[in-house]
């Protein structure tokens, strides 16, 4: 038995992402960077490190309307690292596969949309095949 359970609070550092893929499936990517101020680097900032977020269906349409750079959120997902190759060389990149997403802050913040309002599985998904 294993868990891949993911939990993050950060900012958004790029607008969302659409695209439909040919099932018709939507799919949004977007990046998050989470902040660890107690961790400084070598100039004495705090610590940024970068997600790459990755949402399907129903949670890709919330984020296509409410994720924008700067926004504030709270994740639930899975780790998902896949690989390419490119110039003879293979290639990893680690993904964020959400869940829930949770937008965070104010209203008037960058982004706009509700406090609080939450998009993820199963809740708001009844025809997810499992």
């Amino acid at each position: 038995m294993g868990i891949n359970k993911v939990i993050l609070v950060g900012n958004v550092g790029r607008d969302t992402e659409l695209r439909s893929l040919p099932s018709g499936t939507s799919l949004a990517k977007f990046s998050l960077a989470t902040t660890e101020p107690r961790f400084k680097d070598q100039n004495g900032e705090p610590h940024t490190e970068w997600h790459n977020i990755v949402a399907w269906g129903k949670l890709a349409e919330f984020c296509s309307q409410y994720v924008t750079k700067g926004r504030q959120l709270y994740i639930e997902g899975r780790i998902r690292t896949r690989s390419y190759e490119k110039d003879g060389q293979k290639k990893y990149f680690t993904e964020v596969h959400a869940d829930t997403i949770e937008l965070l802050g104010r209203r008037d913040e960058s982004g706009g949309g509700t406090p609080g309002a939450v998009a993820g599985f199963p809740d708001d998904n009844d025809d997810v095949p499992f």
